[in-house]
């Protein structure tokens, strides 16, 4: 058995190089280098962040390139190393409503303080490959190009006065079911294992570290009809927002910095009752970086999740059913488990095997006989 390990040890070495040459690929190719990654596969890295619950924009695009580009395998890395982070405190909630807003848009309200800002996206692009950035390989941006950009920032990423939310205008109408207030400090997913019954700040925290795809289809399918969740965006907003935390010592808070953050608001299926008048209700989601597709899908599976809360049938949906979303949204948890079966199980096949070959026999004995069983 000892010379089994050691052979095994030397193939595994062996993989690992071989792993680390395909990861760079041909030599005459320049290789990728952090910077690149963290600047021009952005929404990349935003996923990668989001889902590893760690904010740091060069290690996920170190994860990334360490990956060779998968997605999960990156935020494996990025959450095994967040585990070997000291916490010297816990930061106040963000303020969105203070947000730098590069982005903010409303399917609700045309005409809003504020104003709708357009921000970077991909909404009106006309999805065609643009061939133009295969002869702009090598050369930075034009001058032209990099003052319109500028331009652009200056005009919708620089707001900084506090742009109030869309659903405060039906707040103020009463028309919006108000949210409840719990001073009980949230459990952290982070440190402590999933269990249920899960609080509603408990599933917004595996929502936001859920897979992003498995989340979409959650949500994709309450669109559909499984779950009584029609939507509107209330608002979408991208920005950057400060970070504090309360300084014992000081006796106030200091801003720690900025980060980049995507936050959607939803009005969904309106709900009342004898004694109380019909009100509009809501779904959240709050991501790192700009991850607006996230964003909205958690909001909608927020939603459909909070059936039981708003005093609703359950109808059975699969985003309603808060154990099966949240224990199968975790891509990591996931792909250990799935990706363990293709390592040695041979004892396990073997007794498998076994039985079998043995019921196998039994059967042929008893339709055949014994003599004619053992020819």
């Amino acid at each position: 058995m000892y010379v089994a390990v050691k052979g095994g040890e030397r193939a595994i070495d062996a993989a690992h190089e071989w792993l680390a040459d395909e990861r760079r690929g041909a030599t005459d190719v320049a290789e990728l280098s952090i910077p690149q990654i963290r600047e021009q596969l952005r929404l990349a890295v935003n996923r990668v962040m989001a889902e590893g619950s760690l904010y740091d924009p060069d290690l996920a695009a170190l994860a990334i390139k360490q990956a060779r580009g998968d997605m999960i395998e990156a935020i494996f890395l990025i959450r095994a190393y967040r585990t070997t982070l000291p916490r010297f405190g816990v930061s106040a909630p963000i303020d969105t409503g203070a947000m730098r807003c590069d982005r903010r848009i409303s399917a609700t309200f045309k005409d809003l303080p504020g104003g709708q800002i357009l921000g970077p996206t991909f909404d009106y692009t006309h999805r065609l490959l643009d061939f133009a950035l295969m002869a702009e390989e090598g050369a930075g941006a034009t001058p032209a190009v990099a003052e319109a950009a500028g331009a652009a920032r200056a005009a919708g990423g620089a707001e900084a006065t506090a742009l109030p939310h869309v659903a405060e205008y039906l707040d103020r109408e009463g028309l919006l079911q108000p949210e409840p207030e719990d001073n009980t400090p949230p459990r952290d997913l982070t440190r402590e294992p999933l269990d249920f019954p899960a609080d509603r700040p408990l599933k917004l925290q595996a929502l936001a570290r859920g897979d992003e795809g498995f989340v979409l289809s959650m949500a994709y399918s309450t669109q559909r009809g499984y779950a009584r969740n029609h939507p509107f965006v209330g608002e979408l907003r991208i920005g950057r927002v400060a970070v504090s935390m309360d300084i014992p010592e000081l006796g106030f808070a200091i801003d720690l910095g900025e980060i980049t953050v995507s936050e959607c608001e939803t009005v969904n299926q309106f709900t009342g009752s004898k004694t109380e008048p019909p009100k509009f209700t809501r779904g959240y989601g709050l991501v790192f970086g700009q991850s607006e597709r996230k964003a909205i899908s958690m909001a909608l599976v927020d939603r459909a999740l909070r059936w039981e809360e708003l005093g609703e049938d359950d109808v059975g949906a699969p985003a309603q059913d808060a154990e099966f979303v949240l224990s199968h949204s975790d891509n990591v948890q996931a792909t250990g488990f799935l990706e363990h079966i293709k390592l040695p199980h041979y004892v396990d096949f073997q007794s498998e095997l076994e039985l079998i070959r043995r019921l196998r026999a039994e059967a042929m004995m008893a339709s055949t006989g014994p003599q004619e069983a053992a020819e």
